[in-house]
């Protein structure tokens, strides 16, 4: 079972140019599935049926109810901690918390997508997850900074250190282009045409894209590339345009670090995550006129429908400034 989730996995990789966040996703959820399917003595796929599928999903949404373990009285002494473990401890109080619609909407996602595969390459005579509804999947509202937060966020730290002039241009440009994290790690310097005022871009599932760079954008880029790459640069460096201390490309975790730290820094208490930045850039582009399809194209939506729920946190947005300004709102 495990090989033929390996041969989907390579498809998705290799001919569907899948990025390898997506590919890690799959093969978690479909490992999952492999995993109860050899405690239910299901040794290959052709044994798989659909009532196997509800079970396992049945199986999945039960998971969090049933916390692990056990609670423990701490005992006075040794020979009461002794007589404590000889005794049935009671179970652990069950959990409220439901696996979440979007948890099983990936679940499902996965087995059909992996069966969708099967089925075209006549590799399982069957598809039972064709049969397999998707939940509803509710889709949250992105949150935008703010201009006053955005200024903060921009303000150039001094004095000024290669570290810092690097940390500067990410931000600059992560608000400037709405580039995504992955983008602004992998971003090479061949993808830089500063003088001309774009980069191109490799998305998601190796798209490229074209996306303009605002003038100040520019300016701490060419800073950087003038005052800070060169003395992060070692022997070993790659040509991505961004590098860590150790002159190496920066982890996703590492860069999403850099960027709460300097969110801290200036002074800013509530939570924001990197990817904030790139729904600004497009709340803050559709508040001022853009066009969506516009829009879409920078952001690299692959949908029309991914890029509209901007169009209700402008609306948002819209209704509290008329309550608060309208004499009669």
């Amino acid at each position: 079972m495990r090989n033929l989730v390996e041969d989907f996995l390579q498809y998705l990789r290799h001919e569907r140019g899948q990025s390898d966040n997506t590919a890690k996703t799959y093969a978690a959820l479909l490992g999952k599935f492999v995993a109860w399917a050899e405690k239910q003595q299901l040794a290959a796929w052709p044994a798989v049926e659909l009532k196997h599928l509800m079970a396992f999903l049945t199986h999945e949404r039960m998971r969090n109810q049933l916390a692990a373990g056990r609670a423990k009285t701490p005992a006075a002494n040794d020979s009461a901690r002794a007589d404590d473990n000889s005794r049935e401890r009671p179970p652990h109080p069950v959990s409220s918390k439901r696996l979440s619609s979007e948890s099983v909407y990936l679940e499902i996602a996965a087995l059909r997508a992996f069966y969708r595969y099967a089925e075209n390459e006549k590799l399982l005579p069957a598809n039972p997850a064709e049969n397999l509804s998707l939940p509803r999947r509710w889709k949250r509202l992105p949150k935008a900074l703010s201009n006053d937060e955005i200024g903060k966020i921009l303000t150039p730290e001094t004095p000024a250190t290669p570290e810092s002039l690097c940390d500067q241009a990410i931000i600059e440009l992560a608000y400037a282009s709405g580039l995504r994290l992955s983008e602004l790690r992998n971003l090479r310097l061949e993808q830089l045409h500063l003088e001309a005022g774009f980069v191109n871009v490799i998305g998601k599932g190796n798209k490229e894209r074209v996306v303009p760079v605002g003038r100040k954008a520019i300016a701490a880029l060419n800073r950087f590339m003038e005052a800070g790459r060169p003395k992060l640069v070692s022997a070993k460096s790659p040509a991505n345009v961004f590098l860590s201390q150790r002159g190496t490309p920066f982890a996703a975790v590492t860069l999403w670090k850099h960027i709460k730290d300097r969110v801290k820094r200036a002074g800013i208490e509530r939570n924001i995550t990197p990817h904030m930045l790139r729904h600004s850039f497009a709340t803050h582009l559709l508040e001022h006129g853009a066009d969506l399809r516009v829009i879409q194209e920078l952001l690299g939506h692959a949908n029309i429908s991914t890029t509209e729920i901007y169009t209700h946190v402008t609306g948002n947005r819209l209704r509290e400034i008329h309550r608060k300004f309208h004499p009669r709102a």
